[in-house]
C-alpha cells in the first residue's frame, strides 16, 4: 500500500546519505552535480554518453525544477522533487548460468518499494513532470555471454543498457529528448519510474540497492550491461569513491574482480554519482534483440529518434 510523505522523506534521506558517503569521499558535491545536458558525443568520450539515438519530440519533464541551475551547469540532487509513495511489488527475477550463456528472466518489478505512478496532481513532483504512466508487469528474457569479450571498438549505447540485481531495467543517462534524465525527470526515492509501456527503470544505479564492499573496499556487483560485462557500485579497487574522471569513455576499466566464483582480470562498468552515471558506451558487443526485450514496445506513431552517430540502435523509450 502507498505510504505517506513522512515515510518517503525518510527513505530519500537514507538514499541521499548513501550517495553523500560516496560523493564526499571523492570531493563530488551532490548539491552541485554537473548537469549532463549537452554531454552527448558521436564517439567515446569521458564524462559524456555516446547515445545511439535521441527523440527531440519525446516525452519528459515539462518544467525545469528549482534544483537545476542551468547558468552554472549544475543541479542539486538533494533538493530534487521525489515522487511520493511506498508501493510494494511481487518481483520474479532469476539468473542462471547455462554453459557459455547467462540467462535472465524477470517481470521487471523491483525488490524494493516504488512511488505512486501515474504521478498524482497533488504530488509536488507533478508540477515539473506529469508522468502519466503506470508500472506494469513485463515478461523479460535476456541471454548474455557468461564470459564477455571486448568488441573490436566501442559502440554507442542504446536507450536500455542493462538489468540490475533488483530485477528491474537500467536505461542510459538520457531522457527521450536527450537531456540528463536523473536531473530532469520525476523519479521515486529509488530513482526509478515507468515509461509508456509500463517498464519500471532507472537512469542511474539505484541507491535502494546496498553498495556492499569486497575485502579491500571495492564495490560488489550490482547488475549486468547488455554486452555481458558486470556493473559494480561506486567504489574502486582500493576502496576509493569513483567519479567519471576515474573511468574510461565507456564508464569502466579493467582489473581483477570476482566473477562467478573466480577472480579474473576483466573489464567492468561502475556506477558514479555524476553523469553519465553508469554505461557511457558499450565496451563489448550487444544484441538488439536484448535491447528490445527490456525496452518494452515502442510508442505508437513515433519514430525511433535521431541518430547521434554510430551504428543505430534504440533511443530511450519515450513518454
Amino acid at each position: 500500500m502507498p505510504g505517506g510523505p513522512a515515510m518517503t522523506r525518510a527513505t530519500v534521506f537514507a538514499c541521499v546519505f548513501l550517495l553523500f558517503q560516496s560523493a564526499l569521499a571523492h570531493d563530488v558535491d551532490l548539491t552541485k552535480l554537473p548537469l549532463g545536458d549537452g554531454h552527448l558525443s558521436s564517439a567515446p568520450q569521458v564524462g559524456y554518453i555516446w547515445a545511439c539515438r535521441v527523440d527531440p519530440g519525446g516525452g519528459g519533464a515539462q518544467l525545469d525544477g528549482p534544483w537545476i541551475n542551468k547558468a552554472a551547469g549544475t543541479y542539486d540532487f538533494t533538493k530534487k522533487a521525489v515522487v511520493s509513495g511506498q508501493v510494494t511489488w511481487r518481483p520474479n527475477f532469476k539468473m542462471a548460468l547455462n554453459g557459455a550463456a547467462r540467462v535472465f528472466t524477470s517481470n521487471d518489478l523491483p525488490n524494493h518499494p516504488t512511488g505512486n505512478f501515474p504521478v498524482s496532481p497533488t504530488d509536488e513532483a507533478y508540477r515539473y513532470d506529469r508522468n502519466p504512466n503506470s508500472i506494469r508487469e513485463q515478461s523479460v528474457t535476456v541471454t548474455l555471454p557468461a564470459n564477455p569479450v571486448a568488441a573490436a571498438a566501442p559502440t554507442c549505447a542504446p536507450g536500455a543498457v542493462g538489468i540490475l540485481l533488483t530485477g528491474s531495467v537500467l536505461f542510459n543517462a538520457l531522457d527521450a529528448p536527450g537531456r540528463d534524465a536523473v536531473a530532469h525527470e520525476a523519479q521515486d526515492s529509488c530513482q526509478g519510474h515507468p515509461q509508456i509501456s509500463g517498464v519500471y527503470h532507472y537512469h542511474s544505479v539505484t541507491t535502494c540497492m546496498d553498495d556492499k564492499r569486497l575485502p579491500g573496499g571495492h564495490s560488489t556487483l550490482v547488475g549486468y550491461a547488455l554486452d555481458g560485462f558486470g556493473i559494480f557500485g561506486r567504489f574502486g579497487e582500493k576502496g576509493e569513491a569513483l567519479s567519471s574522471s576515474d573511468l574510461d569513455a565507456c564508464h569502466g576499466h579493467s582489473h581483477a574482480i570476482p566473477w562467478d566464483g573466480k577472480t579474473v582480470v576483466m573489464y567492468h562498468y561502475h556506477a558514479t554519482p555524476d553523469f553519465p552515471y553508469s554505461v557511457g558506451c558499450f565496451h563489448g558487443s550487444y544484441s538488439l534483440e536484448n535491447v528490445r526485450a527490456i525496452s518494452g514496445p515502442p510508442p505508437q506513431g513515433r519514430g525511433r529518434g535521431q541518430p547521434i552517430g554510430g551504428n543505430g540502435g534504440f533511443g530511450p523509450p519515450g513518454r
